[in-house]
């Protein structure tokens, strides 16, 4: 197995946070300016949204940054061979950057086509965790008029108010049709991976990987076909995780639970979709047979 042959392969990225997503050179081929390379000093988000806002939303604030890192994700989504891609704006974005939502929904449309028309693209919208309900609400609420963007997701800080303030929000979002994904057990425990699930009424959690330490919670995931979108390369940069040979993806796998290989935050981490199934497989952590069953669930739904 190599890097060419598994770029060659149709794959999924379900879980792509769209503006960190592009491939680097082309961010900084059009700022004229060299990214830091990120790494984490603590364990968890903080360190992620300390670089953000020090090497990104300098970035943002240039006229065209907006369709450049659109532009450069479905670059990148090219390049590693991903075929199915669910990939999330951020809902407060446009009113950070002053960009009206039937700009967002015209520059995502516009480079699907003019870049990887052949990707079956699902856009989402991404709400962060940290910000009230009503403030996420009003966010919201010129988006599924357009009947563009297919699925949410919760993110950020998971520890920063109970998964039960959302629960308007999924509500609201599962009436007008959309898929329902958010993040727990990132960090959290297996315990917080079932309570967003049951509370959310979730059809896939991103990372998940707290569910590990609880067999019970394992067995639930599988029985009730709960996907978990799992991002092994953040989960290291991030210090969650040792290295690829102890991640817990290989637990939840030999449990039951359907698991995807999944990008996270390209720009930041590194890594494609490509480069992480070639790490687990010399990790050992995967024979090929195995990765192709991964490969498959992706696809797949």
């Amino acid at each position: 197995m190599n890097i060419s042959k598994v770029r060659s392969l149709a794959k999924s990225d379900l879980h792509n946070h769209c503006l960190l997503g592009g491939r680097r050179s082309v961010i900084e081929k059009f700022s004229g300016k060299k990214l830091s390379t990120f790494k984490a000093v603590h364990p968890g988000i903080g360190d992620l949204n300390q670089w953000i806002g020090t090497e990104l939303r300098p970035f943002f604030q240039m006229p065209g940054a907006f369709e450049k890192a659109v532009e450069a994700a479905f670059l990148q989504a090219r390049f590693d061979g991903v075929t199915r891609l669910e990939m999330s704006i951020d809902v407060m974005f446009g009113t950070i950057f002053h960009v009206p939502p039937e700009r967002i929904v015209a520059v995502l449309k516009h480079f699907h086509q003019a870049v990887a028309p052949g990707i079956d693209f699902c856009p989402e919208l991404g709400f962060p965790r940290n910000k009230s309900l009503r403030t996420l609400l009003a966010c919201f609420e010129p988006f599924p008029d357009f009947g563009y963007f297919k699925s949410i997701d919760l993110y950020d800080d998971e520890f920063a108010q109970p998964i039960a303030n959302f629960r308007e929000l999924y509500r609201f979002a599962r009436s007008r049709g959309m898929k329902c994904k958010a993040h727990a057990g990132e960090f959290g425990s297996a315990g917080s991976v079932k309570e967003a699930v049951e509370v959310l009424e979730l059809d896939a959690v991103q990372h998940g990987i707290g569910a590990a330490d609880d067999p019970a919670v394992m067995k639930w995931l599988a029985g009730h076909k709960i996907q978990l979108n799992i991002c092994p390369t953040s989960n290291i940069r991030l210090k969650r995780v040792k290295s690829y040979k102890t991640h817990p993806i290989r637990i939840l796998y030999d449990h039951g639970v359907q698991v995807t290989i999944n990008t996270d935050d390209v720009l930041v981490f590194g890594d494609g979709v490509s480069e992480q199934y070639l790490k687990l497989f010399k990790a050992g952590v995967f024979t090929a047979e195995e990765l192709e069953v991964i490969r498959q669930y992706g696809l797949e739904g």
